[in-house]
C-alpha cells in the first residue's frame, strides 16, 4: 500500500507540474511571443503524462484501497492548477492518519 500510494504521489506532482509548465511558460510564450512550438512540445508531453496519472489512478484505488471519492477528487484536481499539490498534502495527512 505504502509503495503505491507514494507512487501515485509523486506522479501526481509531477502531472501537476507539466500542467502549471503548459499555462504558464508555454501559453504565454505562445500567445505573447509567437513561438507556438513550445505548446506543442509541452502539450505533448503534459498528455503523456496526463495518461500515466490517469492509470495510476485506477493503479492506486485497488492497490490502496482508498474510498471512491479520492478516485474521483484524484482525477478532478488534474484540471485544476496547483490541483495536484492540493491533493498530495491531503494524502500525506490520510497517509498519517491510517498510519496511527
Amino acid at each position: 500500500m505504502k509503495n503505491a500510494l507514494n507512487q501515485f504521489r509523486f506522479m501526481g506532482l509531477v502531472e501537476g507540474g507539466s500542467l502549471l509548465l503548459l499555462l504558464f511558460v508555454a501559453m504565454p510564450l505562445k500567445y505573447f511571443f509567437g513561438m507556438p512550438e513550445v505548446v506543442s512540445v509541452v502539450g505533448a508531453l503534459h498528455g503523456g503524462l496526463f495518461t500515466v496519472y490517469v492509470l495510476m489512478i485506477v493503479y492506486a484505488t485497488f492497490a490502496v484501497r482508498w474510498p471512491f471519492r479520492f478516485t474521483v477528487g484524484a482525477l478532478a484536481v488534474a484540471f485544476i492548477p496547483f490541483g495536484n499539490f492540493i491533493l498530495d498534502k491531503r494524502l500525506e495527512n490520510w497517509k498519517q492518519l491510517k498510519a496511527a
